[in-house]
Formats: C-alpha cells, structure tokens, sequence
C-alpha cells in the first residue's frame, strides 16, 4: 500500500509540473500582448529593494535589548 501510494503522488506531481511547463509555453503564444504596467509598480520592487539596504547597514540599539535568564 505504502509503495503505490508513493508512486500515484509521484505521479500526479509530474503530472502537474508538465501541465505547468506546457501552460508557460503555449499561452504566450494563444493570449494577446498586456500592456506595459505603470512606472509606479515597475519602480514598487527598486523602492522596496532601497528600503531594505538602508535598514541592513543601519546602527541597531543593542544596549536596550535586555536578556535575562530563563
């Protein structure tokens, strides 16, 4: 029971995969061209990417941090 059961999950999950791979490769191909998105959303993941290298170099207070033992 154990082994067919390991086998038909495997199965479906390739199954799956290259119904994903067939999908990326011919609806490009079926759907009309999108326009191009706004400059603000293109610029969304620059501005989020900006935000997180400030906040890696920024100082962190670590004398407020207290630690106590358990």
């Amino acid at each position: 029971m154990g082994k067919s059961s390991w086998h038909f999950n495997l199965m479906i999950k390739l199954l799956m995969l290259l119904m994903l791979t067939a999908s990326l490769l011919f609806l490009p191909l079926v759907l009309p061209p999108l326009p191009p998105p706004p400059l603000m959303f293109l610029l969304l993941p620059v501005g989020i990417m900006a935000v997180l290298m400030l906040l890696a170099v920024f100082p962190s207070d670590v004398a407020d941090i207290v630690v106590s033992p358990v």
